[in-house]
């Protein structure tokens, strides 16, 4: 079989492998967990999971995986040498060449990475929500928030490669610790992560009563999943708290607002499945956070058409590009 390819989306909790034609058929799809084993030198143990990832998705079709290009999308900054220089989400991986170790691994030739971020945004702009938009800003909230730059219809780098990083924005001064080794930055806030931790201080301080009881009176049991299923069913505390993730998301597109006069936002990732309640909250609050909202052309925030799976169909087109 020709015209395919196979991206990899390697986050903090899980892999996302999709084997994908040229005109964005997905054909495969593998979902691993994401190793953080410290007994293996920098990206080894990821290495292992993403060359029985490629294999298995090339085994099911008879392909041979030397010669199916591969692309990777990781979390984090990611130097133009292919490097993974810094990633608080994976950071076992981090200082490794991911792409080398596969590549040497499955003795394939055209192993390329790229950020995770960046790749969603060339999905979204080659495929999806936004095709035909030639400046926008793909956010994917995951374990951290990620992010991606599109400006005249080209993807923005940066000098050494790590243009994008829009989690570590600050939103709070002194806030909550961040696995990168500040405070107050904006995933801590506005992500699946964050998630987790504003309902483990919800619960905890009362405000998920009704979830507290369902969990047998524990208030750490009570989990972000929690959260979402309640506020599908109705339940006035969850939606609250939801809605909160949602002024805390707003807050973090208007400073990209303010920086990059951008008009268009592109939401992807896990949290993206509670968009019904994030996004129409942040909506709202784009007005008051907006400096001069008024006299701006209208700033759209959609959820990005490939969801969670946009950073693994982004890396195909980087694999094809590239090779």
């Amino acid at each position: 079989m020709s015209g395919v390819a196979i991206g990899i989306d390697v986050g903090g909790t899980k892999a996302l492998a999709l084997l994908v034609a040229r005109d964005g058929r997905v054909l495969g799809e593998m979902v691993s967990q994401t190793p953080h084993d410290e007994g293996f030198g920098a990206g080894e143990a990821t290495t292992k999971v993403l060359v029985e990832q490629v294999n298995e998705l090339c085994e099911r079709q008879s392909l041979d995986s030397a010669l199916v290009p591969v692309g990777l999308g990781l979390p984090g900054m990611m130097r133009r040498d292919g490097h993974l220089a810094f990633a608080p989400n994976l950071q076992t991986a981090a200082g490794a060449d991911l792409g080398a170790l596969l590549g040497s691994a499955l003795a394939n030739a055209s192993v390329f990475c790229e950020n995770d971020a960046n790749c969603a945004a060339l999905a979204e702009h080659e495929w999806g929500a936004g095709r035909g938009i030639g400046d926008f800003v793909m956010v994917t909230l995951g374990t951290g928030i990620g992010g991606g730059i599109i400006a005249d219809g080209q993807l923005v780098r940066g000098r050494s490669g790590f243009a994008g990083e829009i989690g570590h924005m600050v939103v709070e001064a002194h806030g909550a610790p961040c696995p990168c080794g500040g405070r107050g930055c904006w995933e801590r806030y506005a992500s699946g992560g964050g998630l987790h931790r504003l309902t483990r201080e919800a619960a905890l301080e009362g405000r998920l009563a009704t979830l507290v009881e369902r969990c047998g009176g524990e208030p750490k049991r009570v989990r972000a999943e929690d959260v979402t299923a309640a506020a599908a069913e109705g339940l006035d505390e969850a939606v609250a708290l939801l809605r909160e993730v949602g002024w805390w998301l707003a807050l973090g597109l208007a400073n990209l607002a303010a920086i990059l006069d951008c008009g268009h936002f592109v939401i992807g990732g896990g949290l993206s499945s509670a968009s019904e309640f994030v996004l129409p909250a942040a909506r709202e609050h784009l007005a008051e956070l907006v400096e001069g909202y008024d006299a701006r052309p209208t700033i759209t925030v959609t959820t990005s058409m490939f969801g969670p799976r946009s950073g693994a169909m982004g890396a195909t087109l980087v694999a094809v590009e590239v090779a």
